[in-house]
């Protein structure tokens, strides 16, 4: 890959994830703060993330896919998106921020399958050279972080404005991007092949068909964790909130590449631990449990759902996999973070004694959740040590 393409793949990819993590960590403070929002609301205004992922497969496979150029769309997309982010300071109630935050979310989740279509095209072996570009998405996160709190404006829209900012830029920078055509010109489209029905096959398979539905469970406290974890640690007051949250990005960064050595059930026995460690840590003494949950955030992410992305690709072969991995997504970033923050919302409510968050009883629900998703997982899940694709593939039949 020539320097020039690498150069403007990295700042695509720094761009893309830098706006993610600019307003979504914070946004639940900022709620709070600003629109007295209830825990409600606010699992509300993150559900339209899990709303926007279980949409954006139809929009990339039966539109994006086939008539545009992926560089073109994206810029687009980020465009028209900056305008929504600077719009969502405007507003004064958390019933139209919630909308605003739906139709913005309906236009990002897209950019990320088509951001990673425009890297992939540029590729001669992608196994290689796809993490040294991936990279970057982490480092943008991570700086979006950083700046947040040297700039002290973690509970201030200014957030949503540095978001907006780097949305418009990369809406502009996109359009210099290399040309991406149209990969599914002149092919039928439907929805079942948008969605990834043609993976439905994986369900013969009782060990995946586990895997699948522990992966869906996982995602509610999951959404525990993009919700609140702000939320409660600015209420404790820690400080410098933000910043410290990226070490759960360091983390990711760090254990991914312990995965070929470990699995899923270190991930989820992770998640229970976190959530333990937010119950019962404070500012004082046990200041160390706060840290340990985030930095813990890089173990229950790496080891459950970057090895199920893996793991799916191994079950499903060749043949389907780019079906498989669609479902996957739609699956839990969809279908389980849509639970998952509803139930987060009710949750915070339910737990707010004359405004304070009772946060220890609150952590409590996530983890007993993990927990039996753990059980569930060991008790059920078995699988040969060397995973190869399952017997439809090898038959030649889908």
């Amino acid at each position: 890959m020539k320097p020039a393409i690498f150069a403007k793949l990295s700042i695509m990819m720094f761009l893309e994830y830098f706006i993610w993590g600019a307003w979504y960590v914070t946004m639940g403070t900022y709620m709070s703060v600003y629109l007295n929002a209830t825990g409600v609301q606010i699992g509300a205004a993150y559900s339209a993330l899990a709303i926007a992922t279980m949409i954006s497969p139809f929009f990339v496979g039966m539109i994006a896919d086939r008539f545009f150029a992926a560089q073109r769309i994206i810029g687009i997309l980020h465009f028209l998106g900056g305008i929504l982010l600077f719009l969502a300071t405007r507003v004064t109630g958390s019933t139209t921020f919630y909308w605003v935050i739906l139709f913005y979310s309906l236009l990002y989740m897209p950019t990320i399958a088509l951001s990673n279509s425009i890297a992939f095209g540029q590729m001669t072996d992608p196994g290689r050279q796809f993490p040294w570009i991936r990279v970057f998405g982490t480092t943008g996160w991570i700086v979006a972080g950083s700046l947040i709190t040297f700039l002290t404006i973690e509970k201030t829209s200014y957030t949503f404005q540095m978001a907006a900012i780097a949305s418009v830029a990369l809406g502009l920078i996109s359009f210099l991007l290399p040309e991406t055509p149209p990969k599914g010109k002149g092919e039928a489209a439907s929805f079942s092949s948008a969605l990834g029905a043609d993976a439905f096959v994986l369900f013969k398979d009782k060990p995946y068909l586990i895997f699948f539905v522990a992966a869906l469970l996982v995602c509610i406290p999951l959404a525990f964790y993009y919700g609140w974890a702000n939320v409660f640690l600015n209420e404790i007051k820690l400080g410098d909130v933000a910043f410290k949250m990226t070490l759960g990005q360091f983390s990711e960064a760090i254990f991914i590449l312990a995965i070929p050595f470990l699995f899923n059930t270190m991930g989820m026995g992770a998640w229970v631990l976190r959530y333990v460690f937010f119950a019962y840590g404070n500012v004082d003494a046990n200041l160390w449990m706060l840290y340990a949950g985030i930095i813990l955030h890089g173990v229950c992410y790496d080891f459950f759902f970057v090895t199920g992305y893996m793991y799916t690709e191994k079950k499903a072969g060749e043949k389907i996999k780019s079906s498989a991995q669609g479902l996957f997504t739609f699956a839990t970033y969809g279908a389980g973070m849509f639970i998952g923050t509803w139930i987060s919302g009710f949750t915070a409510d339910y737990y707010k004694v004359s405004d304070l968050h009772q946060w220890k009883e609150i952590w409590y629900v996530p983890a007993i959740i993990a927990g039996v998703v753990l059980l569930y997982f060991i008790l059920f899940f078995r699988e040969e040590k060397e995973i190869k694709p399952a017997a439809w593939e090898e038959r030649g039949s889908t």
